[in-house]
């Protein structure tokens, strides 16, 4: 009976200091993951895309002001009118051509005060603003057409303000190729770190994808000396950040 009762007692402790050397193998295993989970990188990872545009709109921009609607009216249509005959005769097409309604600002007053003077001012109470739209496809050239059309209506007395305004591509059809090119460079740049310091690159912990942003000269979200010069192309810009486990 004694036998069998040491018997079972040798197996019971066999049974107990082989459990407890499991459950210290897998605090340790625990430990050691836990740690692991402290071990990250933070990377960011920059796309970019050259842009250009697809159209080109010249905006000739007629004004006159004074105190008599009826004549500024009269007087603006009459320099859109010659505009017209200018742009057919240089051979543009009136399916490219746009105009717009006139638009008339009532200023209600007319005087001003004048600090300086300290004294009135007389001022026009209307102005007559209307718009014609040159449509083009030849992006690269519209500046200098519309800087040709400024000088030929300022020598026929036809004075106005001409800008270009360009369209671009949808930033949502580009977007996605943006976003995963440099989720892929913020990887290449993690596994160096991790090559550097002995250890593999692990899953993602977080990853922040930034918003897309615009440089050149037609957008002033931001100015670098790397930003393109010509008005018809931009850079889109993605930089994405990226934390990644580290692991042995």
């Amino acid at each position: 009976m004694e036998n069998k009762k040491y018997l079972s007692i040798i197996i019971v402790g066999l049974l107990i200091s082989i459990s407890l050397f499991f459950l210290g193998l897998f605090i340790y295993k625990g430990l050691n993951s836990f740690s692991d989970k402290d071990r990250i990188v933070t990377v960011k990872g920059l796309a970019e895309k050259e842009i250009k545009a697809t159209e080109a709109y010249i905006n000739i921009i007629v004004s006159s002001s004074g105190d008599n609607p009826q004549e500024i009216i009269s007087k603006t249509n009459t320099d859109i009118d010659n505009i017209l005959n200018y742009l057919k005769e240089k051979g543009y097409k009136e399916s490219n051509i746009k105009t717009e309604e006139i638009s008339i600002y009532d200023g209600k007053e007319y005087y001003r005060y004048d600090y300086n003077l300290k004294q009135k001012i007389k001022i026009d109470r209307y102005k007559a603003r209307r718009t014609i739209k040159i449509t083009t496809n030849d992006v690269e050239k519209a500046s200098i057409m519309s800087n040709g059309i400024d000088l030929d209506l300022i020598n026929k007395n036809l004075s106005s303000n001409i800008n270009c305004d360009y369209k671009f591509p949808e930033l949502n059809s580009i977007k996605p190729a943006l976003i995963a090119e440099s989720t892929k460079n913020a990887r290449l740049s993690g596994e160096q770190f991790a090559n550097d310091s002995k250890s593999k690159l692990g899953k993602i912990k977080t990853a922040s994808q930034g918003q897309i942003s615009i440089v050149g000269t037609y957008y002033d979200d931001e100015q670098t000396s790397l930003a393109p010069k010509e008005p018809y192309l931009q850079k889109a810009r993605v930089v994405s950040t990226i934390v990644f486990f580290l692991e042995d």
